[in-house]
């Protein structure tokens, strides 16, 4: 199967990108948005879009159905609220750095949402439950990506639009599956604030360099990536490691690196969720279903969420939204209005283990439905989903595979001829078998069937 083309940029407020409906604009907040400015955001994305809202792997939001004519104003509109953000080089810092939760709150600072991140964390008193963020005293993440976002912007490499860089601390809500160009990862509290560096993937997936200390994390930074710019526009790192090895890596940086062991393997984080806080209150993280969801229900769950306390909300990554200072004994009763929405609010949830693209129409390059059959076969598949997590089943609209590039246990990808099958790979691997959309549910039952018969043999 020839190597299906990848699309070459990442869609801005600034660079709205051609999908099947309509524009697609990307927003990423770099700290809490107070709930009265995300109302105002959803409902500009109903105004100017066609009211469907994502939340990307990465914790990224995404308006859909923009024109020519109202991209303009969406991103007007949304200048106006000053939520504090980013475009370009993808660095991202964990949901719940430090500070970051009670950032934009005051009166104070929520007059000043557009300064950077760094003046919002510095200017507030830690707040974190340590047994949510536990990050290095001397180390917060969330200063270090804004430091790193800042240093970027002024390079001005030419890299990649996919390159991404992790900078994360050792909480219990970590980044360790968010695959990354270059990755930080904080040492533990009773240790030297340094960061150990590691290359491509996740974090056990990574190459691990060894160690380095946190004032020299921006030189070591734009070393690296002046390594993968030089081996052209689209290069990756985990193309150079395979390509080259990790040896011009490590010459590059022997004036900083220290050898270190890996870092060690962490439980998964769960987003999804309640999470105490020191004050009382709590941290709600809701999941979007298959990654997207009505304006109309953000708003509202957002109103709901205000009424109980709740003051900010920040998108996070694996597709979920955490709602902050949620009154505690009005948490369940949040959850339980957010699962009447359709919203995921248990960890168990078997739609956890679905991903799905948007698909036809919506992607022009979508020859299957893919969110309306993972919407379908919901029922069916949670018969069959164990509870290991992560991603087992993959519904992908074409096999450029954009919302799961990894394999699946399950993936069922849009080809010319139906629905391609294919157990335990990618969706650009050349299918199993092909079904019509209609014969999928008795299609996955045969083949879970299978499976449980081959396990007893």
């Amino acid at each position: 199967m020839n190597a299906p083309h990848r699309r070459g940029a990442c869609p801005g407020l600034s660079t709205p990108m051609p999908t099947g409906d309509g524009l697609l604009v990307r927003l990423t907040p770099t700290a809490p948005v107070p709930l009265d400015a995300f109302t105002t955001f959803c409902a500009a994305a109903r105004q100017h879009g066609n009211g469907t809202i994502e939340v990307s792997a990465r914790g990224s939001l995404q308006v859909r159905g923009l024109t020519p004519r109202s991209a303009p104003l969406f991103a007007t509109a949304v200048a106006d609220l000053e939520i504090a953000a980013h475009e370009g080089v993808a660095v991202l810092a964990g949901p719940l750095v430090r500070d970051s939760v009670i950032a934009g709150l005051d009166p104070a600072i929520h007059r000043e949402r557009a300064l950077l991140a760094k003046r919002m964390y510095t200017r507030v008193k830690p707040a974190y439950n340590e047994s949510i963020q536990c990050n290095s005293p001397s180390i917060d993440t969330g200063v270090v990506a804004t430091e790193l976002r800042e240093a970027l912007a002024h390079a001005r490499l030419a890299l990649s639009p996919k390159v991404s860089i992790v900078v994360d601390g050792s909480g219990r809500l970590h980044l360790d599956a968010v695959p990354a160009d270059i990755r930080l990862r904080a040492s533990e509290p009773d240790q030297p604030p340094q960061f150990l560096v590691g290359l491509g993937g996740d974090a056990a997936s990574a190459t691990w360099l060894g160690s380095i200390a946190s004032s020299d994390t921006a030189d070591v930074v734009q070393s690296l990536l002046a390594i993968i710019v030089a081996h052209g526009p689209a290069a990756r790192a985990t193309d150079i490691l395979r390509t080259d090895g990790v040896g011009r890596f490590h010459s590059a940086l022997a004036t900083w690196i220290a050898p270190a062991s890996s870092p060690s393997q962490r439980a998964p984080a769960e987003m999804v969720g309640l999470h105490p806080t020191p004050d009382g209150t709590f941290t709600v993280g809701i999941g979007l279903a298959f990654g997207h969801a009505h304006a109309d229900a953000l708003v509202e769950i957002a109103r709901i969420a205000a009424a109980r306390g709740a003051r900010a909300v920040r998108p996070a990554p694996d597709r979920t939204l955490l709602l902050f200072g949620v009154a505690a004994p009005d948490a369940a009763d949040l959850q339980a209005a957010a699962e009447r929405l359709g919203f995921v609010m248990r960890a168990d949830d078997p739609r956890r283990r679905i991903v799905a693209c948007p698909g036809a129409p919506a992607c022009t390059s979508g020859l299957i439905p893919a969110r309306a059959l993972a919407a379908t076969l919901a029922p069916t598949l949670a018969r069959h989903i164990s509870a290991a997590p992560g991603v087992l089943v993959h519904i992908s609209g074409c096999p450029k595979g954009c919302a799961h590039p990894g394999p699946a246990a399950l993936t069922l990808v849009g080809t010319e001829r139906g629905c391609g099958i294919v157990r335990d790979g990618t969706a650009r691997a050349t299918p199993d078998s092909c079904v019509d959309a209609a014969n999928l549910a008795a299609a996955i039952s045969r083949i879970a069937a299978d499976a449980r018969e081959a396990a007893h043999d």
